[in-house]
């Protein structure tokens, strides 16, 4: 199969899902589900026969339509994305799975609806992905966003439509009002947007205007959730949470930190910034980021707020990575993506199950809950330790990497940021690990029946078992990272 017709199926196959589960709609819901299974395992199957292309040194692309002088419509598979693009196409399936189990058991309306913008999300984010240049990047951003919004105003009551009017609203005006301009400004000064390894920018901006360039670029990236602009994310909590899960491990946050990484990389160059002093702000900015969104998630007591807050951090923590400047560091932040949505997924699929099978989405509803729905406690339990960084999890891996650029950049102000985020993580998730196995449960609800339905078990077991496979089959995740890093 050529490397080019690998690229534009994988950005047409979700878009003829699409097609099929409208027609199968809700009267055919079996096979409205078959097809949306089928769909994420061909995409799947898709991305990573590219996979072995990569590693081996191809870089296959596709232009679809030149817009003017220096700028096509154009796709192209390299480490990074194909990275992003392999980790949303997996989770694809198990969300699909777990998906199945929670919309059927919470009796979810317009499920249809739900399973169409969804498979049109992960089409965008296949364009996010292969991008290959800013144009199509931002193109593809933005109709993740909206294809995102119908997901987090699913229930579709006044709360609801309140908070996706704050999540499409912001993602919007920081697309619209900072990222298009930097992309304008950096037409203007190179007459190119194209992704190149080492940068395009060296030489032709010096001095402020490189700090002012990347914070335009950085707080107009909105999905990566850097405070101030991180408000969006915690309003997008009122979605189901197989949606919640799109937006904190598939595809939305992802393709947030995968832009600024992509940007720092492919559009300024590492080394360059490493050399410039007005660049400095991003590591302080996303230390500050990490700490605050710590802190603000010790204090919640409902589990998806404090599970969004955790994300706000881990997601600064990749960009904080990005901003040492420094080889592993770099490759830190490629894995800590992969290793953060593993778990995240987990904990993510845990809570729902929790709601699903117990109504309960209070931190201190959670007593002795674990006695009555081991495996999906379990599931969290590895998802929490993950997210700390403890072995044998995924989340050590990216943190040693991240810590180790750290010391090879001597930046003890990040080692210290590492240090103090691994302590707020343990802060917030080991006391529900513990009520959760080793407190006595308040009451039972007459109507309890253990677990949740079948298919979100299945789910969040699968996405705890790589949450722990990873720590030990993590190798070829590596070798795309180390070829980011050489430029290759």
């Amino acid at each position: 199969m050529n490397g080019d017709f690998q690229l534009a199926a994988a950005i047409l196959l979700p878009l003829a899902g699409v097609i099929g589960i409208a027609a199968a709609g809700q009267r055919y819901a079996n096979l409205r589900e078959t097809i949306t299974l089928v769909t994420a395992v061909g995409l799947a199957l898709i991305v990573w026969t590219l996979v072995p292309e990569i590693l081996a040194g191809e870089r296959p692309a596709l232009i679809v339509a030149d817009i003017l002088p220096g700028i096509a419509i154009e796709f192209r598979a390299e480490p990074l994305g194909i990275a992003f693009a392999s980790l949303a196409s997996l989770l694809w399936i198990v969300n699909s799975i777990y998906s199945i189990g929670y919309m059927r058991g919470n009796k979810e309306h317009h499920q249809t609806r739900f399973y169409i913008f969804f498979a049109v999300a992960l089409a965008a984010t296949m364009g996010i992905a292969f991008a290959g240049n800013l144009l199509t990047l931002f193109i593809s951003y933005e109709i993740l966003t909206f294809s995102t919004y119908p997901l987090v105003a699913h229930k579709g009551d006044a709360k609801t439509i309140a908070s996706a009017r704050v999540y499409l609203g912001i993602l919007l005006t920081t697309s619209i009002g900072l990222l298009l301009p930097a992309i304008i400004w950096t037409y203007q000064i190179r007459g190119t947007l194209e992704f190149t390894p080492g940068g395009i920018l060296a030489g032709n901006l010096e001095g402020p205007a490189v700090g002012l360039l990347l914070a335009l670029f950085v707080f107009g990236i909105g999905k990566a959730a850097l405070m101030p602009v991180h408000r969006w994310l915690p309003a997008a909590m009122v979605a189901p949470t197989p949606v919640s899960a799109l937006l904190h491990a598939v595809a939305v946050v992802k393709a947030g930190v995968f832009t600024v990484t992509k940007v720092v990389v492919y559009i300024f160059g590492v080394d360059f910034l490493s050399t410039i002093p007005s660049a400095e702000w991003l590591l302080y900015a996303a230390a500050f980021t990490v700490v605050s969104a710590s802190v603000v998630a010790l204090r919640q007591k409902n589990l998806k707020r404090l599970l969004a807050y955790s994300t706000i951090a881990q997601l600064s923590f990749v960009v904080m990575a990005v901003a040492i400047f420094k080889p592993l560091a770099e490759m830190g932040a490629m894995v800590h993506m992969v290793t953060h949505a593993f778990g995240k997924i987990t904990l993510f699929f845990a809570a729902g199950s929790i709601y699903t099978a117990a109504k309960k989405t209070e931190i201190d509803q959670l007593k002795g809950i674990g006695r009555r729905m081991p495996w999906t406690i379990a599931a969290f339990t590895i998802g929490a330790l993950s997210m700390i960084g403890v072995p044998p999890t995924a989340g050590f891996v990216s943190k040693w990497y991240i810590l180790a650029g750290a010391f090879q950049a001597e930046s003890y102000f990040a080692i210290f940021t590492i240090v103090a985020s691994t302590v707020l993580n343990a802060a917030y998730f080991l006391p529900i690990v513990f009520i959760a196995w080793f407190s006595k449960e308040d009451s039972i609800p007459a109507s309890d029946h253990g677990e949740a339905p079948k298919a979100t078990v299945i789910a969040l077991t699968l996405s705890a078992a790589l949450t722990l496979l990873f720590f030990v089959a993590n190798q070829p995740v590596l070798d795309l990272a180390a070829q980011l890093v050489v430029g290759k």
